[in-house]
C-alpha cells in the first residue's frame, strides 16, 4: 500500500510560479509518478510523469516548457515545478503512482493523492 501527499498549492499571480511536493509513504519502489490535473467543470488530465529512474519525464502539451517534474528517490518525493503559470492552470493538482513503466493514463495508475489546489489570478 502506498500513501502520497501533495504539498505546495496556493495562490500566485499570471506569470508567477509554484512548486508542488508528492511524498510517498508504504510498500513504496519501482513506481513511476504522475502529476494530473482538474480544473472545475472538467475531468482530470493528466500532465506530466516521471519513470521510476527518474531519467525520462514527460509532459502534456499545454504545460511543456513551462514545468518540470523531479523526483527525489532517497526522499521518496515527487516535484512539480511550475512556472510561467496562466488563468488556464487554476486546477486541483494530483500526484499519482503507477507499477507500469511510463502511465498517462487515469487507470494506469494504482494510488492517488488527496490533491492541492494551484489558483492563478490576474
Amino acid at each position: 500500500q502506498v500513501q502520497l501527499v501533495e504539498s505546495g498549492g496556493g495562490s500566485v499571480q499570471v506569470g508567477g510560479s509554484l512548486r508542488l511536493s508528492c511524498t510517498a509513504s508504504g510498500t513504496f519502489s519501482n513506481n513511476a509518478m504522475g502529476w494530473f490535473r482538474q480544473a472545475p467543470g472538467k475531468e482530470r488530465a493528466f500532465i506530466a510523469g516521471i519513470t521510476w529512474s527518474g531519467g525520462n519525464p514527460y509532459y502534456k502539451d499545454p504545460v511543456k516548457g513551462r514545468f518540470t517534474i523531479s523526483r527525489d528517490k532517497p526522499m521518496n518525493t515527487v516535484y512539480l515545478q511550475m512556472n510561467n503559470l496562466n488563468l488556464e492552470d487554476t486546477a486541483v493538482y494530483y500526484c499519482a503512482a503507477s507499477s507500469r513503466p511510463i502511465p498517462s493514463f487515469h487507470w494506469e495508475f494504482d494510488y492517488w493523492g488527496q490533491g492541492t489546489q494551484v489558483t492563478v489570478s490576474s
